[in-house]
């Protein structure tokens, strides 16, 4: 496979895709509640498994949104993000095909938006360029410089 050489577009990404996800964090760190009533309404977890991804979920967005708009292991934390874009398209498809009409929780209570085809397609464009940035990362403009990817 050929390797993607535009250090500035690889810049880009990385650091749209890491401020998309601290973005989506911050109501959801500070709402936990709301975020937990969100996760409910996909009637897909268990009761007991439903706070404790609501305070851990947000957490792991924040930090690996920080970690990959720093440069800081940026395949390693790229490959959290599509894990996470992967379960978060599971979902809402799930969600989509036992017809629940629901808010995806996708940015806490501050910002609602629907889980429906839309918010499908724009995940399966944020996993498009996470796997740009898997696949291709680059260590230009990183904190730790030469060796932010080893």
């Amino acid at each position: 496979m050929n390797k993607l050489n535009n250090k500035y577009l690889l810049l880009v990404i990385r650091v749209f895709i890491g401020g998309f996800f601290i973005f989506s964090s911050i109501d959801k760190i500070n709402d936990p509640e709301s975020f937990a009533s969100a996760i409910e309404n996909y009637r897909f977890f268990p009761v007991f498994v439903i706070n404790l991804i609501a305070i851990t979920l947000p957490w792991i967005e924040l930090v690996t949104g920080l970690l990959l708009l720093l440069g800081v292991k940026v395949k390693e934390n790229s490959f959290v993000i599509n894990l996470l874009l992967v379960a978060f398209n599971f979902l809402i498809i799930i969600a989509l095909i036992r017809g629940l009409d629901i808010d995806c929780g996708c940015y806490g209570s501050a910002y609602s938006q629907k889980a429906g085809l839309l918010k499908v397609f724009e995940n399966f464009v944020l996993l498009f360029l996470g796997i740009l940035l898997q696949i291709h990362s680059s260590n230009f403009m990183t904190i730790l410089g030469k060796n932010a990817d080893r």
